[in-house]
């Protein structure tokens, strides 16, 4: 049967226990820090010379789909009724939105070290402990806004202008494409400073604190946030339909900057061993309401 995704906003208040109740559950069982771990193993760099799918990588949507879905089946071992919401951050786009109240996403870090104390991925509740990590913090942590270097949540404008590009990827297939329904969304610019980072990117950013870097996953409302990254790749399929929605479709060749870097439509992802081209269409598992 398929199932539907809902806006985080639209949940009801025994959705939103039920969620986080089982995100808890996994917690507790060891199983949600194996997502952390292969989100840390898979965060390589187009500087690194070896086959990138996470990121800065056409793979970027397709690894990040099957990621969600592995996640959304782990919970629903737990509890067959939870799917992942998704946040629309151009429309709930303040600290005062309903997805950070105590309830359900618990709300910003305190200054000083920027430990969320609210909510039931806080610390001092004792059932939100960071194990796995790439430095030694301990505690869930936000910096929403990071108000020493003000940065904003993306606008409705700057999801237009990626959803509008009829083009899924371009070469050189990195960071550095510009142009592309991909990596306008991912969200890598030749801008400096703030400018540098767009939608997917700049969210993160926002956020701020664990959600910056390889092991965003600590932060439960990373699942939110790829559900929506998520849901804008079907809204781009819906408004081209005539366009590819995969590229590269055949592999670099031999002596290409990218041979062996990037994974082409029917290259299997590590470590899923899944096609992009076996992910290009969800609406047989679920949707998005």
């Amino acid at each position: 049967m398929v199932y539907t995704r809902k806006n985080q906003r639209n949940l009801t208040s025994a959705e939103r226990k039920a969620f986080v109740s089982a995100v808890l559950e996994l917690k507790r069982s060891g199983g949600y820090d194996e997502f952390v771990r292969t989100h840390i193993d898979f965060y390589v760099s187009d500087g690194e010379d070896k086959l990138r799918v996470a990121h800065m990588a056409p793979s970027f949507l397709p690894w990040h789909r099957q990621f969600l879905l592995a996640f959304e089946r782990s919970l629903q071992r737990i509890n067959p009724r939870v799917t992942v919401p998704y946040w629309d951050w151009t429309r709930d786009n303040s600290p005062a939105s309903s997805i950070w109240s105590d309830d359900f996403m618990g709300g910003n870090g305190r200054r000083g070290d920027l430990q969320v104390m609210t909510g039931p991925f806080a610390y001092a509740h004792g059932k939100w402990e960071i194990s796995v990590n790439v430095t030694e913090g301990r505690f869930l942590t936000r910096d929403m806004g990071r108000p020493r270097d003000p940065i904003g949540l993306p606008a409705p404008a700057d999801v237009a202008r990626a959803l509008d590009d009829p083009v899924y990827d371009v070469a050189p297939w990195n960071s550095t494409s510009t142009t592309g329904f991909r990596n306008k969304t991912e969200g890598w610019t030749t801008g400096s400073g703030n400018a540098r980072f767009r939608n997917h990117n700049q969210v993160h950013r926002w956020v701020g604190g664990v959600m910056v870097g390889a092991a965003s996953v600590n932060d439960p409302v990373f699942w939110l946030h790829h559900a929506y990254i998520d849901s804008l790749w079907s809204r781009w399929q819906a408004a081209h339909p005539e366009a590819k929605r995969y590229l590269p479709d055949v592999p670099p060749p031999e002596g290409d900057p990218q041979h062996a870097r990037v994974a082409a439509l029917n290259e299997p992802m590590p470590p899923f061993n899944v096609t992009p081209s076996a992910l290009l269409d969800h609406s047989t598992i679920y949707r998005y309401a």
